[in-house]
């Protein structure tokens, strides 16, 4: 998984009051956890964005005042109205512990359904799963180009190495809907190779018809 640097700062005191007054001085406030211990910082704005405004997912090397934290952004908090970062979970990466994170689903291809006319349904952007850091993959790669309408590719068909899905197993992931006309469309190219075989077959019928049509006519001229 890729890997990404940030700097923060240790923060003084810890409480709303406090969280509140960073925020005021555009700082935005943040927890490691899930090591040996808790550690309350601040980012400056700047750094925060690096990883909020982005679809890519990344393994993080905090750098708090020269000790360097390996971690994962696990939840965050966005204000509801300026839309502006205000709280971060970060999650510390533990040598020989498995880590929970959501990785984005990338679609590759374009869908066979989709050519005749069906409709492409996305049901997931990221898929929750479990494993160590060094098996993450920067993201789900799907090749729906196979995918003709009415089918599927549930979570219960992906498969990555070291990789667990937390998501059900059934969960639909992306499938190719009924869209008006498009199964007619499907069943044209079906069809069409079905009545090229048999346009063949029937010329072959006629000209062997004309031949037996022409036997008598030789006899009787012959007369």
């Amino acid at each position: 998984m890729k890997q990404l640097s940030l700097s923060g700062s240790l923060r003084g005191n810890v409480g709303k009051k406090d969280a509140a007054e960073l925020r005021r001085q555009g700082k935005v406030p943040a927890v490691i956890y899930g090591g040996s211990e808790q550690v309350h910082i601040f980012l400056e704005e700047n750094e925060a964005k690096k990883i909020v405004f982005t679809p890519e997912v990344y393994v993080l090397q905090i750098d708090v005042e020269g000790k360097v934290y390996k971690a994962i952004l696990q939840d965050l908090q966005m204000h509801p109205v300026k839309d502006t970062v205000q709280h971060m979970d970060f999650l510390e990466v533990v040598d020989g512990k498995t880590v929970k994170i959501n990785i984005p689903v990338v679609l590759e291809g374009q869908a066979r359904g989709v050519l005749n006319g069906g409709r492409l349904s996305r049901l997931f952007r990221r898929l929750q799963v479990e494993a160590m850091e060094s098996d993450l993959p920067d993201a789900i790669n799907i090749n729906i180009a196979p995918l003709r309408i009415g089918q599927k590719i549930r979570v219960g068909d992906l498969k990555y190495p070291g990789v667990k899905f937390l998501d059900p197993e059934s969960a639909v992931v992306v499938a190719v809907r009924v869209a008006r006309g498009a199964v007619e469309d499907e069943e044209e190219e079906e069809e069409e190779g079905a009545e090229g075989a048999e346009g063949a077959e029937g010329a072959e019928g006629e000209k062997a018809a004309e031949g037996e049509k022409a036997e008598p006519a030789a006899e009787k001229s012959e007369e």
